[in-house]
């Protein structure tokens, strides 16, 4: 059972447990002596009854030095109600101001979960671009949000209610929005997984050159041009994707059903997410993909990261920017922002926020890696403050520079990233399983080419060729290292979106294809030496 207790100075509220024991709190965050109350039952500020003792301090907000403190962020800092919200605002706008990879007049995809911090980030989007902003936001946002409620073993009947609820929160925004389940994954191209060619990063006078281009604009629409803007915005069409089939929904239950471990099912789940939210933004013509990532989500996926074996990608994962995609590139834009500023700023002001049952909810801290390091980093940052900044400073100076010669290599079929595969390298754990692969291929091949004639032989194809190798090997020697740990937890790869299969098929025809040309070909050392002799 908890209690509330009172601080100094007055309208401070944090939370006493009875034992020692962390317990559940809202939004799956564990409540330790310290924290501070976020419930609806509590009281925010305290009432002038309270007795004498409670205000013996007379601390004021370390900002103004005026108002009296209704937050602590951190030991000593104190903040009134509109401190707060200036530096939270400004926190929010800073981070996308500073970057410069937004332009003016820029289509941006917001991806919203329902959660608090990307809850919290739509909200300053739709505070920013307001007459009454300071410095008003000048993209054009769009929401898009995934349903992930057959993954998660959710009822049609729940799944239908929380769709409503979020199709009425969605339409209070006035952005397009794109509602989407996650089902759809099944019916995406093999183009999802192709990275298109990246366009050159703009320089600080081309971003000059935009935004005095998009004031000119503006001002030639004259005083309403934002809102006109801002009108035909919203009155693009929705997605017409109508409920997903009955055949789709048992094809994705089967596949995360198939999943041997919870941090396989994570994993997995937020791959086909990404893939989706891209194919969206492609298909609309968002150029840019904005996710609510804290800097507390930040940092525990970082470590998490470091767990699974992702170390080459943790700038790629944790930066303020991702460019791995090539033609849509996500940015976090609250990565400055602790999951205790985003619950206090929620709760202060009012945003609404959808909360829906996950893959994880209600299990064990030793049920996923996933949940064990974000035990591990919210106890560490009980009991010491600056675990999470820590953490997170140490992601800024991470360099997103691969390794010579994996610049322009085969990237991962999952994820997206370069491949980093050097055989040369048997010390880490990757070049020991790139090293045994062609061991562990030839037999296959050899079998099957000495079961019967190629079917492509007749059409000038060699035996063994391409379509007579294991489908699983042909999926797995695509994958980078994490990728491909992961998917030894699911035992049957046919169980995947055909549109992964179809690319790793075309993927290996391509490389076989290209095996065979090479040797009709000649070198740079080969074409001069022939030029010197004629």
């Amino acid at each position: 059972m908890l209690c509330c207790r009172k601080l100094t100075p007055p309208g401070l509220l944090e939370w006493c447990s009875p034992s020692e024991q962390d317990v559940q709190g809202p939004q799956r965050l564990p409540l330790t002596p310290g924290d501070f109350c976020l419930w609806s039952h509590a009281r925010l500020p305290l009432s002038d009854t309270e007795p004498a003792e409670a205000r013996t301090g007379d601390q004021k907000c370390v900002k103004c030095k005026e108002g009296l403190p209704v937050v602590v962020i951190r030991a000593g800092d104190a903040f009134c109600r509109d401190c707060f919200k200036a530096l939270y605002v400004h926190k929010f706008r800073a981070m996308l101001g500073k970057s410069r990879l937004i332009f003016p007049g820029e289509k941006v995809l917001l991806a919203w979960s329902g959660g608090p911090s990307s809850s919290s980030m739509v909200w300053q989007v739709l505070e920013g671009l307001s007459r009454d902003s300071a410095k008003r936001l000048r993209f054009v946002p769009g929401v898009v949000y995934i349903d992930e409620g057959a993954a998660c073993g959710q009822s049609p009947e729940d799944r239908a209610r929380t769709l409503a609820e979020v199709k009425l929160a969605l339409q209070t925004t006035g952005f397009p929005w794109h509602a989407v389940a996650l089902e759809e994954v099944f019916s995406l191209p093999p183009s999802a997984l192709r990275c298109s060619a990246q366009e050159a990063a703009g320089t600080e006078g081309a971003y000059k050159a935009a935004v005095d281009s998009f004031l000119q604009q503006q001002h030639a629409l004259g005083t309403n041009g934002v809102e006109r803007q801002s009108q035909h915005c919203a009155q693009d069409p929705q997605s017409p994707a109508g409920p997903p089939t009955t055949a789709q929904t048992q094809a994705l239950s089967r596949l995360f059903d198939s999943v041997k471990t919870l941090t396989a099912k994570e994993e997995l789940l937020q791959t086909l997410r990404t893939h989706l939210i891209l194919h969206v933004a492609r298909n609309h013509g968002y150029s840019k993909v904005m996710t609510g990532d804290s800097c507390t989500r930040l940092a525990i996926k970082l470590m998490t990261s470091l767990a699974l074996g992702r170390g080459a990608f943790l700038a790629w994962d944790t930066g303020f920017s991702d460019e791995r995609h090539g033609d849509v590139v996500v940015v976090r834009p609250m990565r400055e922002h602790t999951l205790k500023e985003v619950a206090f700023y929620n709760r202060l002001f009012a945003v609404p926020s959808i909360c829906t049952p996950a893959l994880d909810t209600k299990a064990p801290e030793k049920a996923s890696i996933h949940r064990l390091m974000e035990a591990f980093i919210l106890r560490l940052q009980a009991q010491f403050p600056s675990t999470v900044s820590t953490v997170y400073r140490t992601s800024e100076k991470l360099v997103k520079a691969p390794r010579a010669g994996c610049a322009a290599g085969p990237r991962c079929l999952l994820c997206m990233c370069t491949l980093d595969v050097d055989t040369a390298d048997s010390a880490t754990a990757f070049g020991a399983q790139t090293s045994h692969l062609p061991q562990m291929q030839t037999p296959v091949t050899q079998a099957r080419a000495a079961a019967g004639p190629c079917c492509c032989a007749g059409m000038g194809g060699a035996p063994g060729c391409c379509k007579r190798e294991d489908p699983r090997a042909q999926v797995m020697e695509q994958l980078c290292y994490g990728c491909r740990v992961n998917m030894k937890d699911l035992p049957s790869l046919e169980l995947l979106p055909p549109y992964i299969l179809s690319e790793a098929q075309l993927r290996s025809q391509r490389a076989t294809a290209e095996q065979e040309i090479r040797e009709y070909l000649l070198g740079d050392s080969e074409d001069e030496a022939g030029t010197g002799e004629s």
